[in-house]
């Protein structure tokens, strides 16, 4: 059995948090050993924390997320330090820059500023940073440029940036972390761009609840009352959490035709790893 970290997901997310100890069993059963959960806001990071006290494979990450940014209280930041002071394993994240459609919506020299004072305390804590990046890698790389290197590393989480900035990013201490987003790439731009990324610096994760592969059904995991799902799916899945639909191609050939809000379950991330053959083939685990 292959076994797997999850280097990004949202166990804490409001939409699969009471499930979550189905989800993390259903998981480890088919390989993955670590998830790494990351915190969005002020209002969550407690769940994070009570989940990484709770499940010693669940990797504690804190971070103000951009889309979060306005609504965040005049002691974030040192509510923030005082959750590193209290779960010494945590990382940072998730943190960064979107200038997408929901990120529009919010200052963006706000979000320069948050993000900034964020990655300041990573490397002043020296702990990972997993960061979000959405229309904004050149953004990006200018503040990291303007900071140095990052010796504990920067996870560029869901990375769809371009092939050109990943040696800039490399030279900085950045990692690479591939969600089923990366499906959504033109091949010829998704294979380009993983040419240049070294093979020691792929992560894979789900990104879950969020990112579910476009992969066939029947090769897919399922959250067990998503309501999402038809009643015809949920009778096509069995009565345990997690698992699959069985023999459902014939209804649904691939996960484009379910609902945009399906949810995604962690154990999906073997379908990042066997739906992403150019990622497998370059490094060599065909």
């Amino acid at each position: 059995m292959m076994r797997l970290v999850d280097a990004h997901c949202h166990l804490q997310d409001p939409r699969i948090l009471s499930k979550a100890p189905q989800l993390i069993k259903a998981a480890q059963d088919t390989g993955v050993v670590y998830f790494a959960v990351n915190g969005v806001c002020e209002q969550d990071w407690h769940s994070v924390k009570h989940l990484a006290e709770t499940y010693p494979c669940v990797i504690p990450c804190f971070g103000l997320h951009p889309w979060f940014v306005k609504e965040r209280s005049p002691n974030w930041f040192k509510t923030l330090k005082e959750y590193f002071d209290s779960t010494r394993s945590a990382a940072v994240g998730e943190i960064g820059l979107d200038k997408g459609s929901h990120g529009r919506k919010i200052d963006f020299s706000e979000q320069v500023e948050v993000l900034r004072k964020q990655l300041e305390l990573a490397k002043e804590l020296n702990k990972p940073a997993s960061v979000h990046c959405v229309r904004a890698f050149g953004d990006l790389l200018e503040l990291m440029k303007s900071m140095g290197s990052f010796p504990a590393g920067v996870i560029l989480h869901s990375y769809l940036g371009s092939a050109e900035m990943v040696p800039e990013f490399s030279k900085l201490g950045a990692y690479f972390s591939f969600s089923g987003f990366l499906m959504s790439l033109k091949a010829n731009k998704a294979k380009k761009m993983l040419k240049m990324v070294p093979s020691d610096r792929i992560l894979l994760e789900t990104d879950a609840p969020d990112a579910l592969p476009m992969s066939n059904i029947d090769s897919l995991h399922f959250v067990e009352g998503d309501t999402s799902l038809t009643e015809e799916l949920h009778a096509q899945t069995t009565s345990s959490s997690g698992s699959s639909l069985g023999n459902s191609s014939h209804v649904l050939a691939d996960a484009s035709t379910l609902p945009k809000e399906t949810l995604n379950h962690p154990a999906n991330i073997h379908n990042v790893c066997s739906s992403s053959n150019c990622l497998y083939c370059h490094l060599g685990f065909s």
